[in-house]
């Protein structure tokens, strides 16, 4: 519940920053609508794209059970226990160990594993991980990210065209008397777009949260999940996952963290952090 809070609150803040600059850059609502329009069109095909773009980057490939019984037959177990549709199932043909899930919905989802974590991961620790997965499609987080997306979005793009605005005279509407402080309007250029995006990240961090608790009940093995997030790190660290950062946060494990400013632009919460609260939850499970 503590998660969804803080993931509502900072919901509630990316929206009252698109409506303070929407407030400073714009007078009527004419320019407003056409900003949120296209931020909000270029995220709706994201969202309802999101799986094929996100398993094409990272050059996902399907399996069936005669492929990877092991691992088909585990998401198969954890997905009847957590009483969700069977997502599709794929390999990452990368050495380094990562995984990920996507999908708008439980009913159009899938989870993708790489080849270098089946290497290195005992099946308790994997368990822990297609769980953490799988908690993503339930708590449809996909969802969430997309939602902070299309916000985000719209305050880049009120931000750029105040920035032109610079250049070819005027700030906001007839009426608008904001615009002339230039100080400000720059402030506004430069720090809005960095406060949406660590508020974006924020988000990101809460759901990770959320997926690891999930994860833990579902398997009722908390300790295994939190050593196969140690030993993900240490991987990763040796060998990131190459691909677009945009898709990043859906990673199990992003390496960037540790310090003040990697966690305020990170996707995922320090791994101590999450490893802490994972030794909590078993204490909570066996008392």
């Amino acid at each position: 519940m503590g998660n969804q809070f803080k993931t509502v609150a900072l919901l509630a803040a990316l929206s009252g920053l698109l409506i303070a600059i929407s407030y400073w850059v714009i007078g009527g609502t004419g320019g407003l609508i056409v900003g949120i329009g296209l931020a909000a069109v270029t995220n709706l095909f994201s969202w309802y794209q999101s799986d094929k773009i996100a398993l094409a980057v990272y050059q996902a490939q399907p399996v069936s059970e005669s492929q990877a019984p092991g691992l088909y037959r585990m998401v198969q177990r954890l997905s009847q226990r957590a009483n969700i549709p069977m997502p599709g199932v794929y390999i990452v043909p990368s050495q380094t160990a990562n995984a990920f899930a996507t999908g708008r919905d439980p009913e159009h989802a899938a989870v993708a594993v790489t080849e270098g974590i089946l290497n290195i991961l005992p099946e308790d620790e994997l368990e822990g991980v297609i769980a953490h997965e799988l908690t993503h499609i339930i708590n449809r987080d996909t969802l969430t990210q997309a939602v902070a997306a299309t916000v985000a979005g719209a305050i880049s793009f009120l931000a750029q065209m105040l920035s032109y605005s610079l250049w070819f005279g005027g700030v906001g509407g007839r009426d608008n008397e904001r615009g002339g402080n230039p100080l400000g309007v720059l402030l506004t250029v430069i720090l809005a777009p960095i406060a949406a995006t660590i508020i974006q990240l924020a988000i990101s961090r809460t759901r990770e949260f959320s997926a690891d608790a999930g994860a833990a009940r579902l398997t009722g093995n908390p300790r295994a999940l939190a050593r196969a997030l140690q030993r993900l790190e240490a991987t990763a660290r040796q060998l990131p996952l190459d691909a677009n950062p945009a898709f990043e946060p859906l990673l199990i494990i992003n390496p960037i963290s540790g310090q003040f400013l990697g966690n305020l632009f990170s996707s995922h919460p320090a791994t101590e952090a999450r490893v802490e609260q994972l030794l909590k939850i078993e204490q909570q499970i066996r008392a």
